[in-house]
């Protein structure tokens, strides 16, 4: 085996793990949420801020002075990817008072790998084979079926309005998958991280100035706000930028269709949420694309 096949496939494993890293941000949140009052905006705006700070030090130890060495290009490359990485946490989170978790988690999974697709065959010359469609057609398809469709009984204040910002979301998601991939061979995985969470930070403390911004938790509210920035924030996304230097920007984009495999299958096992036979299906469907696609994905693409 080839040395460029084992670096694909092990970058295609490292963005797998990140995936379902980040599985686990709705189980630690909904906890958050059961013992203390707070909101959307602050436990986002504290993730992002512990894991900022965990990755600069990080950043600080493994690479010293290093760190602050980037070209101005992609000084700019980083602050638009921590818009982007703030654009997608805040609107998802805003999404879902209007159109409620199911379609707005759907529209945003669903539309960020197809836009990841079609600009990286545009424009980065990435070859959308046979393989690759039928993977995308199927992946998406276990997603929608994992997800389910939301009730007819359900009464949203405005869908359109939440569809719009769950197709924001799907924008800077996208965003972030395809800078980041441009980024990942020019600059370490920390520094790409630390630079764009903390951008993505601060512009969340920006956006919290004009609501309430939630300081008093108690102890294991504390613990699991570490957690959220420790394990599904710093550490998945250096596992994702460090996979993205060996794997194309649209088997990223599928690869990453794991997390809400993870987070509905956490839901099924600690809070007893029901998984019927479609979704069974579509774990089924989304898991056997997801394993195939680590495993068959040999030859990295240019960057």
């Amino acid at each position: 085996m080839s040395a460029s096949t084992i670096s694909a496939r092990r970058g295609s494993w490292s963005i797998l793990g990140a995936a379902t890293l980040w599985g686990t941000t709705g189980v630690a949140t909904r906890a958050i949420y059961a013992l203390s009052a707070t909101n959307a905006l602050s436990v986002a705006f504290f993730r992002l801020a512990i894991g900022a700070l965990v990755l600069l030090l990080l950043c600080w130890r493994l690479l010293g002075r290093r760190a602050w060495r980037i070209q101005r290009r992609d000084a700019l490359l980083l602050g638009f990817l921590g818009t982007m990485q703030a654009i997608f946490q805040f609107s998802y989170l805003a999404a879902i008072p209007y159109c409620g978790v199911t379609i707005a988690t759907l529209i945003a999974l669903c539309v960020a790998p197809v836009l990841v697709v079609i600009y990286a065959a545009l424009f980065q010359h990435e070859p959308l084979t046979f393989k690759r469609l039928i993977a995308l057609l199927c992946a998406l398809g276990g997603t929608v079926l994992l997800l389910g469709a939301p009730s007819a009984q359900s009464v949203y204040p405005n869908l359109l309005l939440g569809a719009l910002l769950s197709l924001v979301c799907a924008v800077g998601y996208a965003g972030v998958v395809l800078v980041g991939r441009s980024l990942s061979s020019r600059c370490h995985p920390l520094q790409v991280n630390a630079a764009s969470i903390g951008t993505g930070a601060l512009l969340l403390l920006g956006c919290s100035l004009f609501t309430n911004l939630t300081l008093n938790y108690p102890a294991r509210s504390w613990l699991l706000l570490l957690y959220l920035g420790c394990v599904p924030t710093a550490l998945a996304y250096a596992l994702f930028q460090a996979g993205m230097r060996s794997t194309s920007a649209t088997v990223t984009s599928m690869l990453t269709l794991c997390e809400p495999l993870t987070a509905a299958l956490l839901a099924w096992l600690l809070f007893g949420e029901r998984l019927g036979p479609f979704g069974i299906l579509g774990a089924l469907l989304l898991l056997s694309t997801i394993f195939l696609l680590a495993r068959t994905e040999s030859a990295p693409a240019p960057v």
